[in-house]
């Protein structure tokens, strides 16, 4: 096996990066782009062994980047959000070449985030403090300690902004990590590691794992030296890291998609809603925050669904390389059969495909807009992770809001309306994590995000990621009882 691939012109190494080298396995997995189903690379294949050596890694490195002041912790991520600039390109057409996502969009706004999810932490380390309090005369005064080695599982849709949307906060929180990219997207994550290292982050600070959750998933979730974990991924992977888990009483943080609403009122914007709701259509629908459930009011439902199907058939779908390109290939032909599963049975009960409804070429799955759809059915209640919506119609504003909640998931809602009164009442009831109104995919990093019920335990951004990946400690002091020792 080669020690490395070239892909888009630009080289990148296939093995681990455990204590600050390259540490091959003896065993590989074959990494196949989701454009034309090339084979790209051999990636090294990680054993519960490598995994534990990239953990003693961190552990071995914990003390001294702990011990690091902050100055210096945002120094160095500033340094590598220089060297992700540098990248900028090479890192966009790896991605690109790997998860099959928008070249533009990775151009434009996915890696410039990757930049900014270290410079943000940076600087957030810098201005975290809590403002000291007495109680009965006692100083209480807040700090946040460095928890320890952080295992980090990400996942395939976004794979860099996602895992450093996780690595940033946790190297300025002082924590030392070990990253476990997602099998069908691992090319960047090695990338990273060698930015990181070039930007002077030192050995075993970062450690990068290749390989199959089901390999190496439970020797990195169960090991006594590890002390947080955070995953983004399905429910039943979550359940079984936190199982997992449980053995060390490991704290987790888990972001686990969702079944989220697009709420549209009689009183709003139609041209906007429709704009909303075909833009769920990006990154072909792989997507955890996506409204995949169009709730329309029914008095303008017909005429919704009319500039609804207008507008998604000038969606162009193809190569992502391609500027004109809307909406790329499905990320693995496993996952497409699983999309087309969930359509085809949809159509069996009954469902009607207004538009799309079948593959292309093997990789790509049509835009679909499915009606005549049951509330209690698996097409409505279940995660697809694919181009694919339903579209239900409500008569009050109590049962939008009631078909909304209908669901076990809780992490995202968009609400479209002209009425500032009823956005209110409606987003007061909603359950989820992230609210947007006549709006969608607004982020800051300022902003707490996580989902409820089974979307997800715990929020990341700011002060809640440095909370997460820290041991909040509170430090009382006595007024009196000091000795003169001068």
């Amino acid at each position: 096996m080669p020690d490395k691939i070239t892909v888009a012109g630009v080289p990148v190494d296939t093995r681990h990066w455990i204590g600050g080298r390259r540490v091959a396995s003896g065993d590989t997995f074959t990494d196949v782009s989701p454009i034309d189903g090339s084979v790209l690379g051999e990636i090294s294949r990680g054993t519960p062994a490598e995994a534990a050596a990239a953990v003693a890694a961190a552990k071995a490195a914990f003390p001294a980047w702990a011990a690091t002041s902050r100055a210096e912790r945002a120094r160095i991520l500033h340094a590598v959000a220089d060297g992700v600039d540098k990248r900028l390109e090479e890192l966009a057409v790896v991605e690109t070449t790997d998860n099959g996502a928008l070249l533009r969009s990775h151009r434009r706004g996915v890696m410039p985030r990757v930049a900014h999810n270290f410079r943000f932490f940076a600087d957030w380390l810098l201005t975290l403090e809590h403002e000291d309090f007495e109680t009965r005369g006692h100083r209480n005064h807040v700090s946040w300690d460095p928890a320890g080695p952080s295992v980090l599982i990400t996942p395939w849709n976004a794979p860099l902004m996602l895992a450093t949307w996780k690595v940033a906060p946790a190297l300025a929180a002082g924590n030392t990590v070990v990253l476990k990219p997602a099998e069908w997207s691992p090319l960047t994550a090695s990338l990273l590691a060698d930015i990181a290292a070039a930007a002077g982050l030192p050995a075993g600070v970062l450690n990068v794992v290749q390989g199959y959750g089901s390999e190496i998933g439970d020797a990195l979730t169960s090991h006594p030296d590890v002390r947080r974990i955070s995953f983004t991924g399905s429910v039943p992977t979550a359940r079984r890291i936190a199982a997992s888990a449980a053995t060390q009483l490991t704290p987790l943080s888990l972001e686990l998609g969702g079944k989220s609403p697009l709420l549209v009122f009689a009183d709003a914007d139609l041209d906007l809603a429709v704009d909303l709701a075909v833009e769920q259509y990006d990154n072909a629908g792989q997507v955890c925050l996506a409204a995949t459930r169009l709730l329309v009011q029914e008095s303008i439902a017909e005429e919704f669904t009319r500039r609804f199907v207008e507008k998604a058939s000038r969606l162009t779908q193809g190569d992502p390389r391609d500027e004109a390109t809307d909406i790329g290939p499905t990320i693995h032909p496993r996952q497409l059969e699983k999309i087309d599963g969930f359509v085809r049975r949809a159509t069996a009960a009954g469902a009607r495909a207004v538009i799309g409804g079948h593959a292309e070429d093997g990789r790509y799955y049509a835009p679909t807009l499915l009606t005549d759809v049951a509330q209690d059915s698996e097409i409505v209640q279940e995660e697809v992770f694919g181009p694919v919506l339903t579209l239900q119609t409500f008569t009050t504003e109590e049962e939008g809001v009631r078909l909304a909640n209908d669901t076990r998931f809780g992490l995202a809602a968009t609400v479209a309306t002209g009425d500032r009164a009823r956005a209110d009442r409606v987003t007061d009831r909603l359950v989820a994590g992230t609210v947007w109104v006549n709006c969608f995919f607004v982020r800051d990093l300022q902003a707490p995000f996580g989902g409820s019920r089974l979307s997800g335990v715990g929020r990341e951004g700011g002060t809640w990621s440095f909370d997460f990946y820290c041991d909040l400690k509170n430090t009382v002091t006595a007024p009196e009882g000091w000795q003169d020792h001068g």
